[in-house]
């Protein structure tokens, strides 16, 4: 998981971590904090590059469709196991699938797959982990006894089984791996809420009878923006990676479904005598992790004041 940064959004600025007046431009203004960010993070060349390659590809899976008569479970029998032509792009499988068509619905489903269970683990992490420290008491102890619990269980075993019990459908795969991804990025949110919780805002809030609940949501979860946003973003590359050695393996995404992980699978045997079959899928999953990566990083030093590159982009 990435590391914790400095929170960020309403009421930052009784942050201890906020004391750094905002930063000043070429032109002697000061800069607001979005604006600021933005420009921390676009002096960041490999973010920038890693926004790019990630875009191409979201277009890549929502439009190369388009542009091949195939679909990925059509079969061209006078084809098989044919190598890249001007008839198929990418060349066939054993099958006679072509491999674009394959490959553009493969990079679609992991990244529903990837985008989706990121939002919910991010999103659980933030309302149990942020809730835990606001109540406190029994409630956070019995909270943390049961994200201790589950990061000590071998998750990636129970993932396989079940997957694997129910026929690998995509959708029960993201439920299974949002029920286990969500305990670190819990852990890192209640330790920086334990701090939040003390704040004057949280304070004023309670004393004008603000219900708990309101004030996890309105004034605690925003303060923690910064980290969120980055572990939203690089929780993309460690879906990714999980699905892929799910699928890889022949627990996750099952055919006549086709993922990038299954991709894979069908390719490893081939990699002398076909090596188009892995070649393609193993480029579009090395792309889509490289450039998630990069922006994570990229985000994590604009959002964090005490990053030496995203300080060094504050006064462009």
């Amino acid at each position: 998981m990435s590391t914790p940064v400095a929170p960020v959004g309403p009421g930052a600025a009784a942050d201890p971590l906020h004391t750094d007046p905002p930063a000043a431009g070429h032109d002697g203004r000061y800069l607001g904090r979005r604006r600021l960010y933005l420009r921390r993070f676009l002096r960041n060349r490999t973010a920038v590059a890693g926004v790019v390659i990630f875009l191409l590809l979201v277009l890549f899976s929502a439009l190369g469709g388009l542009f091949t008569p195939y679909g990925y479970a059509d079969t061209d029998f006078s084809a098989l196991t044919q190598a890249p032509s001007a008839e198929h792009w990418f060349g066939t499988n054993q099958g006679g699938n072509d491999v674009y068509a394959a490959a553009v619905h493969g990079l679609q489903r992991s990244l529903v797959i990837a985008v989706t269970v990121s939002l919910l683990t991010v999103a659980l992490a933030a309302v149990v982990g942020a809730g835990a420290a606001y109540v406190g008491g029994r409630v956070e102890k019995a909270t943390l006894a049961l994200i201790h619990f589950l990061l000590v269980v071998p998750s990636f075993l129970v993932l396989a089984l079940v997957s694997h019990r129910l026929a690998g459908d995509w959708r029960v795969l993201i439920l299974v791996l949002t029920v286990f991804g969500w305990m670190s990025t819990a852990r890192v949110v209640w330790s920086v809420s334990t701090s939040l919780r003390e704040r004057d805002y949280v304070r004023a809030a309670e004393y004008m009878g603000v219900r708990p609940l309101r004030i996890v949501l309105r004034h605690i979860i925003p303060n923690l923006g910064s980290l969120l946003i980055v572990n939203l973003t690089l929780g993309v590359v460690s879906t990714v990676l999980s699905e892929t050695a799910l699928s890889f393996l022949g627990f996750g995404v099952q055919t006549p479904d086709v993922s990038l992980g299954t991709m894979l699978a069908d390719g490893a045997g081939t990699i002398t005598s076909a090596p188009w079959l892995f070649a393609f899928p193993a480029g579009l999953t090395v792309l889509l992790t490289v450039s998630m990566t990069f922006v994570g990083d990229g985000l994590r030093d604009a959002l964090d004041p005490t990053s030496t590159t995203g300080a060094a982009g504050a006064r462009r």
